[in-house]
């Protein structure tokens, strides 16, 4: 604890009686400076001991002593202490008075004592509490390190939270916490997910503190470059004192060995994810699994998926080098995701612009899905898609199914698109875009002429006998007209194409055509 009034007071050797502000003798003394300046506000800091022998006081003017001492105890000058049998035989009523009145403690400094004995004091019990907390957070440091050494990030929050008497969470890259001390206060740090996400938007390393004086929350990224990769939120019912700074910072420095890792390793991970990329694309799982070892042979080992994503057009264009990059965000939240379900990711980047991840067929790639499945691709940053579950022997396969799907999403406007929705929905939504639209009306253009004007229902006829197969009766029941009507109808369509109805091409093209316009064409000019 710091010097406090009480405790100089209780020091035998100062002689110090209380003349007033008797409740006030716990407030903490930060120094003991001398004035005899009829103003020394100026020169104040705050948590002073102001000692006097009032040789320039009107000490005997009430008025006088009044400001003095409302001037005082606004500039937040925690005592006085005045010199009797200097300049004064005792402390003046009017000061007594003036002092009561405003509630700041006033101490009776004797003779024999001399200030310097006073500032003395002071010092040394300033510097011992120093040494003490300094001694505090080597100790916290010690147990915080062999806490995260021998059983991990939760058991250093749990000791952290012991420290700063109060509790502590880890929020991994994504902005989620990861674990909480005590257990309860997970669903607290869960409701701080808005400033971890402003934290995140910030260079590393930053700090912010948020809540009020009575749950106050001091809040550290993680992480040595300008990539956050994760934060630390310490909450505490006042701000901290020197021990409890040196463990928060000797946590921040732990959790960020444990979560930054070197950028030589980074690099080797990620030649060796490619170098096994490359190998399963190739044809050769074999050779891939020998060289994923233990860093990445268990994803191997069990039914996987391959992610093939780039930024969308919009976002790529418009993109603020500074702003958040949206294949970085995919890439840390499949990697949080697998991390929390004890899996492996390989995310591999393919150039600049395009991202390639191997998951495995579990929490990651759900996660994946739902964050991104609903999103129009502008909004997400992202297009992505998603392969079929495989193995590493079909892992070419799978690339292929991934690209399709990608190249789906970015038709569609989606941010994800799965294969299985390629494979078990319908072929003509793959078709609506504008190259096969303007195929369709070029087409068939002249059939809505010729009906516009009256000539007869060529188009609906074509449909109807399309749609029975080509059978006659059926197909003009379902016009009702007579079946040499129909016939005669499919001749004029030959005739206004060009083209023979008997070429099962020819048949298979008109029918996606009539499909995929759904109203007439405009005329030509």
């Amino acid at each position: 604890m710091p010097p406090t009034l009480a405790s100089l007071i209780q020091h035998s050797a100062l002689k110090l009686t209380v003349r007033a502000g008797e409740d006030r003798l716990d407030t903490p003394v930060r120094w003991a400076h001398v004035s005899e300046l009829e103003d020394p506000v100026p020169y104040m800091d705050g948590g002073e001991l102001l000692l006097v022998t009032a040789v320039t006081l009107h000490a005997e003017d009430p008025e006088a002593m009044r400001r003095y001492v409302r001037r005082l105890v606004g500039a937040g000058v925690v005592g006085l202490g005045f010199a009797v049998g200097v300049n004064y035989e005792d402390i003046p009523d009017a000061l007594v008075d003036a002092a009561r009145a405003e509630g700041l403690p006033l101490l009776a400094v004797p003779r024999r004592t001399p200030f310097l004995a006073i500032s003395k004091a002071v010092s040394a019990a300033i510097a011992a509490d120093q040494y003490r907390a300094v001694t505090a957070g080597f100790e916290a440091q010690r147990e915080l390190t062999r806490a995260a050494l021998s059983e991990g990030p939760a058991a250093l929050l749990t000791r952290l939270a012991a420290d700063v008497d109060g509790w502590a969470a880890l929020y991994d890259a994504t902005g989620a916490v990861v674990a909480a001390a005590p257990d309860w206060a997970a669903r607290r740090a869960a409701r701080l997910t808005p400033e971890v996400e402003r934290l995140r938007k910030r260079p590393a390393p930053a700090s912010a503190v948020v809540g009020d004086p009575d749950d106050r929350v001091e809040l550290q990224s993680l992480g040595t470059g300008r990539r956050v990769r994760g934060a630390l939120a310490v909450g505490t019912g006042a701000a901290l004192g020197t021990a409890e700074r040196y463990a928060v910072h000797s946590a921040v420095a732990l959790l960020t060995l444990t979560t930054e890792r070197s950028r030589a390793l980074q690099e080797a991970e990620q030649r060796l994810g490619s170098a096994v990329l490359r190998m399963l694309l190739s044809g050769q799982p074999d050779h891939a699994r020998a060289v994923a070892g233990d860093l990445y042979g268990g994803l191997l080992d069990a039914p996987f998926r391959l992610i093939v994503a780039e930024p969308a057009e919009a976002a790529s264009d418009s993109r603020d080098p500074a702003a958040d990059d949206p294949l970085q965000s995919l890439t840390d939240s499949l990697e949080a995701s697998a991390a929390h379900g004890g899996e492996a990711v390989l995310a591999v980047p393919d150039g600049d612009e395009r991202l390639v991840v191997l998951a495995a067929d579990a929490g990651a790639v759900a996660a994946a899905c739902e964050m991104y499945k609903d999103q129009e691709a502008d909004d997400a940053g992202l297009v992505i898609g998603l392969s079929a579950p495989t193995g590493p022997i079909a892992a070419a396969g799978a690339y292929k199914q991934a690209e399709q799907s990608l190249s789906v999403a970015r038709r569609r406007g989606r941010a994800l698109v799965e294969h299985e929705e390629l494979a078990a929905g319908s072929l003509l939504p793959l078709l609506a875009d504008d190259a096969v639209r303007a195929f369709a009306d070029g087409m068939l253009r002249a059939l809505y002429e010729h009906d516009a004007k009256g000539r007869g229902d060529l188009v609906d006829s074509l449909r109807a006998w399309l749609s029975r197969h080509g059978q006659w009766d059926a197909a003009a029941a379902d016009l009702g007209v007579h079946r040499h009507t129909l016939r005669y109808r499919m001749r004029r369509v030959e005739e206004i194409l060009g083209r023979t109805l008997d070429d099962p091409d020819v048949r298979m093209e008109l029918w996606l055509a009539l499909k995929t316009t759904s109203a007439p064409p405009r005329p030509g000019p």
